[in-house]
């Protein structure tokens, strides 16, 4: 969905200021109880693997609001659809915390479902609002919006980790967050680009979600994203574990771990959009592919808790601009961002579904570092995929 005509070069600044908040809010209420992953763990009595398949509750959640997220959008704007998901995360997390403190693992399942379908609307909203404030501005910016939310990410690391540190529970660090997201995101979203009177219209008639899922350039990108999806998602996941399982240290230096990568991941999107001006989509993702790779086997070969850490570091770097680059190229025609978007995020998020069940059942076996190999399929998956986000010609 996208506005016409020119306006005022303050309401575009107000409006981008709007759409790095929902960015860095999503990070911060996502990690803020990735990061405790332990905790959780520990809170409800589950093994590795029944941890996974917990985690597959979110994953799924945000798998199954991806589809109706581009007709969503259509009908409500940007703006709305963003605050409808962070409202679904928000009861989602209350949930999950009364799931915690009661011990009931269906609650607490549920109110994961509702987070992920909170989150996967919310995505693939503030993805499209900020493709348009992107092309109204004239200048790359999508990567530094990621990066925004990567920024959130390391706050909610910060905020899981000193919780864990100080003896906080997780559920009452879930509280603050529920309490925080509505003040936040409602009056950011009123100032996201106004919404024409023609959306309404482009809602009666169709989204073009159908005749996104059968073109073949949107779905092989839809490939590179699902592939760094999966890299980045199984270090949300399960670096916290691979350090305290793996490497036998605390659930204060797996928290700290999570957070080196989500820092990483911060610096990589910043300086992104000066490499990706110079060097291009194409080479620049294969590039951050091969030092994921470098980062993971670090990670599971290192030996060492330093040299983990040096590996999360890379891991971060690695998989930094795979899923912004991936947004911006489903987004090259502003008449069909908002169902092509929706069809890439619906395919990437398919990594979350299928990525903490199946690291979980290999962990159960043979260990979560050996499990976690399976992330350089993902890699070499991103690495044949890569050309598909060269720029549409205009």
């Amino acid at each position: 969905m996208t506005t016409t005509g020119a306006l005022p070069p303050a309401q575009l600044l107000r409006a981008r200021t709007a759409v790095v908040i929902a960015f860095i809010t999503a990070g911060l209420a996502f990690s803020s109880f990735i990061a405790r992953t332990p905790a959780l763990r520990d809170a409800l009595g589950l093994s590795t693997a029944q941890l996974g398949l917990l985690l597959l509750c979110m994953s799924g959640g945000a798998v199954a609001g991806l589809p109706l997220s581009g007709p969503l959008v259509h009908r409500l704007g940007p703006g709305r659809a963003v605050l409808a998901g962070a409202l679904s995360m928000t009861v989602g997390l209350a949930l999950l915390a009364v799931g915690m403190a009661t011990a009931l693992v269906p609650v607490a399942a549920l109110g994961l479902v509702a987070s992920g379908l909170g989150t996967g609307v919310w995505d693939v909203a503030m993805n499209v609002e900020g493709a348009d404030v992107e092309r109204r501005l004239g200048r790359s910016l999508m990567p530094r919006l990621h990066a925004g939310f990567s920024l959130g990410t390391v706050a909610g690391a910060g905020i899981g980790a000193s919780c864990a540190a100080l003896g906080v529970p997780l559920q009452g660090q879930l509280v603050g967050i529920v309490v925080l997201l509505p003040i936040v995101v409602a009056p950011a979203v009123r100032r996201f680009l106004p919404v024409p009177e023609a959306a309404a219209g482009e809602a009666r008639t169709g989204s073009g979600v159908l005749t996104a899922w059968r073109e073949p350039r949107t779905l092989v990108v839809g490939l590179m994203v699902l592939a760094f999806a999966f890299t980045e998602g199984s270090a949300n996941d399960w670096v916290a574990i691979a350090m305290v399982d793996g490497h036998g240290t605390s659930e204060t230096l797996g928290a700290i771990a999570f957070g080196f990568f989500v820092a990483a991941m911060t610096a990589g999107r910043m300086a992104g959009g000066t490499a990706l001006d110079r060097f291009g989509r194409v080479v620049v993702v294969r590039a951050t592919a091969v030092i994921a790779l470098a980062g993971l086997l670090l990670m599971l070969l290192g030996g060492s808790v330093p040299v983990a850490l040096a590996g999360a570091l890379l891991w971060g770097i690695g998989a930094s601009l795979g899923f912004p680059v991936g947004m911006s190229a489903a987004a090259d025609d502003p008449a069909r961002a908002a169902a092509r978007v929706s069809v890439v995020s619906s395919i990437g998020y398919t990594a979350f579904i299928a990525g903490p069940p199946l690291i979980g059942i290999l962990g159960e076996h043979a260990g979560i570092l050996r499990a976690l190999f399976v992330v350089l399929g993902a890699l070499v998956l991103g690495l044949l995929a890569a050309g598909a986000s060269r720029p549409l010609e205009r």
